[in-house]
């Protein structure tokens, strides 16, 4: 018998809304949310493991939610439409949420099958509506994979989730040190492309069909020294208005889709 939850006091709803907004939370349970049939499709898709799923029946079917395939292991919890609303962001996420766990997103499970590898790096990231922005520019070029260097925010904070439109699932993710990552890639015979202004060449002037990672960093401050001093070559994106610097998930979106242009987009 499908379990139903009524009451906005419910501790189990409580933990949810804890889960949303605490980065703390998450890390402490191996636990996240996921809004939205779309986004859940995709997590399931991605190999992530749902704990609960959530169904407001008020909203979805009973069939429409049997669509979603997750396995024998996952808790089904009917929920009012009341407590829905309480833990739904949106009003067009179809009537579902779910529980599911995390991944360990550290190096050592970066797993790079391409013999040709395009990678972008992004160092220090703070705003999840740009996190979002890249990892939907990732996904529509088909990266080999996202790194994300020194993070500030986790990448299963549900912001990033909404903003990426489910696809921090369908990009091959992976966070770390600048160190480390710098290390990681020398290991892989990975070329380092940094975007800074200082000494640098427009970027449509490398080459970019060999291994290559893209390096960009924050509006405010850039990337730090050691990706200076360890890049095979600074890029620039020559700027023709009175600013020096552009929203950092556009100027990642020009980068890549160059790089993918000179791969002739395979």
């Amino acid at each position: 018998m499908i379990k139903t939850i009524s009451s906005l006091q419910n501790p189990f709803i409580k933990q949810v809304l804890l889960l949303q907004e605490k980065s703390r939370e998450r890390k402490k349970t191996g636990l996240f949310v996921i809004e939205g049939q779309r986004e859940i499709e995709l997590a399931i898709k991605g190999g992530y493991a749902i704990k609960t799923l959530l169904i407001c029946p008020d909203i979805v079917s009973e069939e429409k939610a049997q669509d979603l395939k997750t396995d024998y292991n996952t808790e089904r919890i009917e929920i009012s439409l009341e407590v829905f609303k309480k833990l739904a962001y949106r009003t067009s996420t179809e009537g579902v949420i779910a529980i599911a766990k995390v991944k360990d997103l550290t190096l050592k499970n970066l797993k790079l099958e391409s013999k040709n590898q395009l990678i972008l790096v992004a160092e220090a990231p703070e705003k999840p509506g740009n996190i979002g922005a890249i990892l939907r520019t990732a996904d529509a070029a088909n990266l080999d994979a996202v790194i994300i260097a020194n993070p500030k925010t986790d990448v299963f904070n549900p912001n990033i989730i909404r903003s990426s439109v489910g696809c921090v699932f369908t990009n091959n993710i992976a966070t770390g040190s600048s160190s480390e990552i710098i290390a990681f890639l020398k290991d892989n015979d990975i070329a380092i492309y940094s975007a800074i202004l200082q000494e640098s060449v427009p970027y449509d002037t490398c080459n970019f069909k060999e291994s290559s990672a893209i390096v960009v960093g924050t509006e405010a401050t850039g990337l730090s020294q050691e990706w200076r001093e360890e890049s095979k070559q600074n890029i620039s994106i020559p700027m023709q208005g009175e600013i020096d610097s552009m929203n950092v998930s556009v100027a990642a979106g020009i980068l890549i889709f160059e790089a993918k242009r000179q791969r002739g987009f395979n």
